[in-house]
């Protein structure tokens, strides 16, 4: 899934798309699946894991979700329709 936030969108600026993305998936994983949906071959993949935020839920410790995100560079001149 695309991720829709202002700072996805200044990475927009230097061809670089955000998604969110299986906490399981490995670069060459997310580069395929990018390849068959947007028929682009991306230039690199970047990925980031989200530590899960931690709470109080009447005296107990939980955790919310574990995220990752991939940041796809593309050559230069191209472009995808993220929505």
């Amino acid at each position: 899934n695309a991720r829709i936030t202002e700072k996805a969108a200044r990475a927009q600026a230097q061809n670089a798309y955000l998604f969110d993305v299986a906490v399981s998936a490995t670069k060459s994983e997310i580069a395929k699946a990018f390849v068959k949906q947007y028929k682009h071959k991306p230039t690199r993949v970047h990925t980031v894991t989200l530590k899960p935020k931690s709470h109080f839920r009447k005296g107990i410790l939980s955790f919310g979700p574990k995220i990752k995100k991939a940041y796809v560079y593309l050559p230069k001149g191209k472009t995808i329709e993220v929505m």
